[in-house]
């Protein structure tokens, strides 16, 4: 799966990096800052007024924060593949079953602020995010714990309710991130921006009004872990759009931009390169889809659903407004993934208006069918609202639906989303690790990201259980299989397109090409100076 002294108002990817272009020497922001540039938003709001605690965050641009600052018992390398310890000098599993994770911390542990860290303190930690339980979703990837017992200072085992195999993976993520219960409270989330930890960074935002404008990471002279530091301070600015984004790097005010650069940037920056700027292709496993509420009396029956999917054209779209960045998707798991299957394409075949015809007509159902689909205007970055016109295009063009689009910043839309206000919205999603279980999980599992009204008993009761039994991921294929197939009858959500990832940077930026992982992990320790 796409935010600080603060007063809050009234609420209160798998494959090398490539190069793809280049320009001459230059630029840079100079000082002794790395700055970074995003179009992610940083939003304090009534329905989410603790936007940077690990017990609600659960969304690309936070979450890139919290990595920076709250240390976890592992963490992805670079280039992705298994966890390695971070706080931890060793972890793993001390049952063939996978029900029984131990670890051990590092020696001499510590927060930023110097008082210690033990055993005790992440035993805190995730038995807080299951007692909050966010409705953000989060909370999903540690629900699996039964017990967690500590030994000592050091050593923490957690007993899971069935075997997980990719609890490695979860403990890895910032809901799974260690805090101190000298700042956080046991069951109450922690307001504002503020973010207290042990990780390779300290924090310090600004803010205007309810959001952050920038956010200045430090070097923690007190961090203790896996990570090796390439750089002493970062900057991470938050702009309203990647135009303004694009223009402040051309400037030479900013060094880097990431998170999200548009199609037509990415276009211009490879078909025009500019003098000083170089432009990296990293690995990417973004996916985009249509999610709906099942409940909603407009797509409670599934015949409207599949008869969408029997007409949306996934090559037009990604090729009328995402042009190379992106590629038709036809499953929730990406085809880079391992247990990717066609499984759309397997039932609908290519857009056809007769196919959809006869699903309305054998449900009984008349047309055209109204519908208003929903996405977010300020999240994913400039091509969202194009995309939303062509489907709704697409789909009027057929004469079996009436279509209307709609627009609400991510501080409005989530919220409603999530309380069901939407019959059909668009989200994305960055996986929290690279296994074909984060595309399902999330999505279908109890306590899912969607808060969706919709169950499979086959796929959550038997199917996702029996996939994590399984050490050797690929032997989890026929479940995954399975479950897709599932999906693309029930149609819960409509896949659309996956998409690439794209950075660009002065070119006395190095470490460019690892900055962002395979999930959109920003990893600003990897950024150093010096001519590439």
């Amino acid at each position: 799966m796409n935010r600080k002294t603060l007063v809050l108002p009234a609420v209160l990817g798998l494959l090398a990096p490539v190069l793809v272009a280049c320009g001459g020497t230059g630029g840079g922001s100079g000082g002794d800052a790395i700055v970074v540039g995003t179009t992610d938003r940083f939003t304090a709001s009534k329905d989410a007024s603790a936007p940077f605690d690990p017990a609600f965050a659960y969304d690309t641009g936070v979450w890139n924060v919290l990595r920076q600052t709250v240390q976890t018992l592992m963490r992805v390398p670079r280039g992705s593949g298994s966890p390695v310890p971070e706080a931890a000098s060793q972890c793993g599993f001390t049952d063939r079953a996978s029900e029984s994770y131990r670890c051990i911390l590092r020696d001499g542990l510590v927060f930023a602020d110097g008082t210690p860290l033990t055993a005790k303190d992440v035993k805190f930690s995730i038995e807080r995010v299951l007692a909050i339980k966010s409705d953000n979703g989060a909370a999903g990837l540690l629900s699996n714990i039964d017990t967690i017992e500590t030994k000592g200072d050091d050593e923490i085992v957690f007993h899971l309710k069935s075997p997980d195999a990719t609890f490695p993976y979860k403990l890895s993520t910032p809901v799974a991130g260690i805090v101190s219960s000298e700042k956080y409270e046991a069951r109450k989330l922690r307001d504002g921006f503020q973010v207290d930890g042990s990780g390779p960074y300290t924090m310090k935002a600004d803010v205007s009004g309810d959001h952050v404008t920038k956010v200045v990471f430090t070097r923690n002279a007190h961090y203790k872990g896996d990570i090796k530091l390439r750089n002493d301070k970062v900057e991470l600015r938050s702009f309203e759009d990647a135009g303004a984004m694009g223009e402040a790097l051309e400037a030479g005010d900013i060094d880097m931009i990431t998170r999200t650069m548009s199609p037509e940037q990415v276009k211009d920056l490879n078909e025009n390169p500019k003098p000083g700027i170089k432009v990296t292709e990293v690995p990417g496993l973004e996916i985009r889809y249509l999610g709906f509420n099942t409940d909603d009396p407009s797509v409670k029956d599934k015949a409207v659903r599949q008869a969408m999917a029997a007409v949306v054209d996934r090559d037009q779209l990604a090729g009328k407004v995402y042009g190379a960045t992106a590629t038709p998707l036809y499953s929730l798991i990406p085809s880079s993934i391992t247990a990717h299957t066609n499984s759309f394409l397997d039932k609908y075949g290519e857009p056809n208006r007769k196919k959809a015809t006869a699903i309305l007509r054998d449900a009984g159902i008349t047309a055209p069918v109204k519908l208003t689909l929903h996405y977010t205007s300020d999240h994913y970055g400039d091509g969202t609202a194009k995309e939303f016109a062509a489907l709704r295009d697409q789909l009027n063009a057929t004469g079996l639906f009436d279509v209307t689009v709609q627009g609400a910043k991510w501080s409005e839309f989530r919220p409603a989303q999530k309380r069901g206000e939407y019959a059909v919205y668009g989200l994305g999603w960055f996986p929290d690790f690279p296994d074909p279980d984060n595309y399902i999980a999330p999505f279908l599992d109890a306590d899912n990201f969607l808060n969706t009204p919709y169950v499979n008993s086959a796929t959550r009761s038997r199917l996702l259980p029996e996939s994590r039994r399984a050490a050797d991921r690929n032997a989890a294929s026929s479940a995954f299989a399975q479950i897709q197939d599932i999906v693309a009858d029930d149609v819960p959500v409509l896949p659309l397109w996956q998409g690439k990832q794209y950075v660009a940077a002065r070119d006395d930026v190095t470490g460019v090409e690892w900055a962002l992982n395979t999930s959109s992990d920003l990893q600003l320790w990897e950024l150093g100076r010096g001519i590439a």
